[in-house]
């Protein structure tokens, strides 16, 4: 949908990125947001659009491994990524991580090498580096064969990406980081995150006193609570930092999502991550590392039964974190776009709706069902 410009968009309901505004509007011209008043104070002879619903910053997603029947690993060039974004957009992600799973180290500088070449473009905002890095107990659908500890060829593709000031995300065990590592990486500027983890409770923290600002979709492929120790689950639970969930409802029980948001001791340290993979607007089979794997009643299952990787969108997320978990909309809403927006340090236009930004705006339906964009 086209906006006009300077036109005012006028909704029962505007999430800013922090905050539902009740009967308010926006004025945009050339694609910048120019005011943001109540609808009442509008200019009598103002040009506007109404529409039913929320309107949005579009959604930040930062971990997409694929879409529109293509996955980054297997196709990191530009016409792949172009795919996915337009996947992605059309349920409303407007900025995402292109994220490479563990693989070869040819695959991890073809992918690097690609979004050098495309940031800034099709909503792409940085890349997330899940594996390979991590624990072989808790793999789950990563290939066995080239899990590895941190190595001279990853620090020099994160290197060069760091050189262009492009955000990095990196997915990593505590166990096969080496004591200083994730510290170097931190001074970089990457944004460290702990994932794929059997360590304890007193590994995790180490890691975490080091610089790690996330936990990679938590409860999944890493070390449970016990009686005895946090491990990583608990000691995630119990941090200021950042924790990235997948609610779709295969990978963790709602209600054990909605215990753990409850139980977090600093408010906005939840992050909505899709995990997509090339189901996500294309069909219903695609190929990892040369087996199939297949949509199954909701679930992405590959030939060892685990699950590998997730068939939903985010805004199917936000909708069951609202409906089935029970938390507030504004607290979703910021999962979806202002948190994310934040670990990773982006400013601008991301995750927010604000005076003198670019309008990167979404409907959503006041049911939380269907959403488009409108910038």
């Amino acid at each position: 949908m086209k906006v006009m410009s300077d036109t005012w968009l006028c909704a029962p309901q505007i999430f800013n990125g922090f905050s539902l505004l009740d009967n308010h509007a926006i004025q945009i011209k050339e694609g910048i947001i120019t005011a943001i008043l109540p609808q009442s104070e509008m200019p009598i002879n103002a040009k506007k659009q109404s529409f039913d619903g929320i309107i949005c910053p579009g959604f930040f997603d930062i971990q997409v491994n694929g879409g529109a029947d293509v996955l980054f690993n297997n196709q990191p060039n530009k016409a792949g990524l172009a795919k996915i974004s337009t996947a992605l957009r059309q349920a409303g992600t407007t900025h995402w991580l292109p994220t490479v799973i563990t693989d070869s180290p040819d695959v991890l500088t073809a992918t690097c090498d690609t979004i050098m070449e495309n940031y800034g473009t099709m909503g792409i905002a940085g890349i997330h580096i899940e594996g390979p890095h991590i624990a072989i107990e808790r793999r789950g659908t990563h290939k066995s064969r080239w899990i590895r500890p941190f190595d001279d060829h990853s620090l020099t593709q994160v290197t060069k990406l760091r050189s262009r000031n492009i955000p990095v995300l990196m997915t990593v065990a505590s166990e096969m980081m080496k004591k200083g590592e994730v510290a170097r990486l931190v001074e970089m500027g990457v944004v460290v995150s702990i994932g794929h983890s059997n360590a304890n409770a007193e590994t995790t923290k180490q890691t975490v006193a080091e610089g790690a600002q996330l936990f990679t979709h938590l409860f999944n492929a890493m070390s449970q609570i016990e009686n005895r120790d946090l491990n990583v689950v608990g000691t995630a639970i119990n941090s200021d930092r950042y924790c990235s969930i997948i609610a779709d409802g295969f990978h963790v029980d709602l209600g054990l999502l909605g215990l753990a948001t409850r139980a977090r001791p600093v408010a906005d340290r939840m992050i909505l991550v899709t995990d997509a993979m090339p189901t996500v607007g294309g069909s219903d089979e695609f190929m990892l590392y040369g087996n199939k794997i297949k949509l199954e009643n909701g679930r992405l299952i590959n030939s060892e039964g685990s699950l590998a990787g997730a068939h939903i969108t985010m805004l199917e997320e936000v909708r069951n974190m609202v409906q089935k978990v029970g938390q507030p909309l504004e607290t979703v809403l910021r999962m979806a776009t202002s948190n994310p927006a934040m670990l990773i340090k982006l400013g601008g236009s991301i995750g927010k709706i604000q005076v003198g930004s670019m309008a990167d705006i979404i409907v959503i339906s006041a049911n939380l069902k269907t959403v488009s964009c409108v910038t």
